[in-house]
């Protein structure tokens, strides 16, 4: 499936593009291309859910729950071209690990994932100022920032347990809502001006593969620095597992096949964060609203860790931690008080992980606990609905409205599911 043109123009968003090609090869030119580059099937899609309206977005759903099977002989085209793509499973790709759900995630303690994961993966994604223009269009940074927390919170647990990404289950579908929603946004900012010479495709290729490093990379980035890290094994899980997730958000293959360990995608993080610019005003101010966001949702949840000011503290810190002085100033994360203790909270961490993974039971036991751990309530709906269903079936009317309700950061979500059914 092709994504992009050889001959692309390459947008001014990209920057030291000839270091990148020093250092990274061929690979830094494609990245650079990739910013132009969208996703064809899903693009489709969106165009023929604006010819069907509703009745396509039935078709679709039906689709999605039942199989490309159950919509008959002639389905309309777009849809069963993509329908088709999602249910192809790739010849690698092991059935009986998505059986098991992502392995590397499951044995995370839970309070220390929540803590660490979605906080890192957003604030990392907003750090990028085309991305970050796009999501600050609304300018009601904590309304989105709480919303994003509740949805990528959904997403996440329900992509990552066991069974999650078969066909129908709920982590597929919604995998495929995601999927969906970045073309929508993509089509609705390119009808409201967005300027490409300047910013590339929005939601383009490049940006679609930085947001799958920060699922895969970067949280666990910031687990490390609490003394959560692992293993060589683990590493390949996580990657084999994500890697499906990437193919079923359509995301060109160029940026993942050869991602296997935590080495080979810091190595991907590092052109594509050389080929971008210093985080702006809007990665500021979004990550300075998710930080606030993330702090109230735990300080709200029964039996919190500690009080919001505490728990704000503690974040900067594990940012400031996980992405060193030189982003975290640039990003406008401030110094700590908490950061001096973290050195002893990491080996107080590393300690009990390798107890809970000492022999392959205790590991299987400690999984088995924590997927079966309160998570996200699938009866509660959020006010007007999923960004999925404000936004997928019909053309948005403001570009403000779609940006609002805006894609999932692309964590598991008990406490924030916690704290809305308080």
């Amino acid at each position: 499936m092709s994504h992009t043109h050889r001959n692309a123009v390459i947008p001014e968003r990209v920057v030291n593009l000839d270091e990148a090609r020093h250092r990274h090869g061929a690979m830094a030119d494609h990245a650079a291309q990739m910013v132009m580059a969208g996703d064809p099937l899903a693009d489709a899609v969106i165009a023929e859910l604006d010819q069907l309206g509703k009745e396509g977005r039935h078709i679709l759903n039906r689709g999605l729950a039942d199989g490309l099977a159950s919509l008959g002989e002639q389905p309309p085209s777009a849809i069963e071209a993509l329908l088709r793509q999602l249910e192809t499973v790739p010849s690698w790709i092991d059935p009986a690990q998505i059986d098991r759900g992502e392995v590397a995630l499951l044995s995370v303690p839970q309070p220390w994932f929540e803590i660490c994961a979605i906080s890192s993966a957003l604030v990392h994604t907003y750090a990028s100022p085309a991305i970050a223009r796009l999501l600050a269009q609304t300018g009601q940074l904590t309304k989105m920032a709480s919303r994003r927390l509740v949805e990528t919170g959904m997403w996440g647990r329900q992509s990552t347990l066991p069974g999650g990404l078969h066909r129908g289950a709920p982590g597929y579908i919604s995998t495929a809502q995601v999927r969906l929603l970045h073309a929508r946004i993509r089509a609705t900012a390119l009808q409201h001006g967005w300027d490409t010479a300047v910013w590339g495709l929005p939601i383009g290729q490049t940006d679609m593969a930085r947001t799958w490093l920060d699922f895969t990379l970067t949280p666990f980035t910031a687990l490390a620095a609490v003394g959560i890290d692992l293993s060589a094994e683990e590493q390949k899980s996580l990657y084999q597992y994500w890697s499906y997730t990437a193919y079923l958000l359509g995301i060109d293959e160029r940026f993942y096949q050869g991602v296997t360990d935590h080495a080979s995608a810091r190595c991907l993080q590092n052109l594509l964060d050389m080929t971008n610019a210093e985080p702006d005003d809007n990665s500021r101010a979004l990550t300075a609203a998710m930080v606030s966001a993330t702090a109230g949702a735990m300080a709200g949840a029964p039996n919190p860790l500690m009080a919001e000011d505490r728990l704000r503290d503690l974040l900067h810190g594990l940012l400031w931690r996980a992405f060193g002085s030189e982003l975290s100033d640039h990003l406008g994360i401030p110094e700590s008080d908490a950061t001096p203790l973290l050195p002893l909270v990491a080996l107080l961490n590393s300690q009990a992980r390798r107890w809970q993974t000492f022999t392959a039971d205790s590991a299987e036991t400690a999984r088995r606990e924590n997927a079966q751990s309160p998570g996200p309530d699938e009866a509660f709906r959020l006010p007007g609905g999923t960004a999925y269903e404000q936004n997928i079936a019909v053309p948005t009317t403001a570009l403000s409205t779609t940006a609002e309700s805006g894609p999932p950061g692309v964590a598991t979500g008990s406490v924030f599911t916690r704290r809305r059914q308080a």
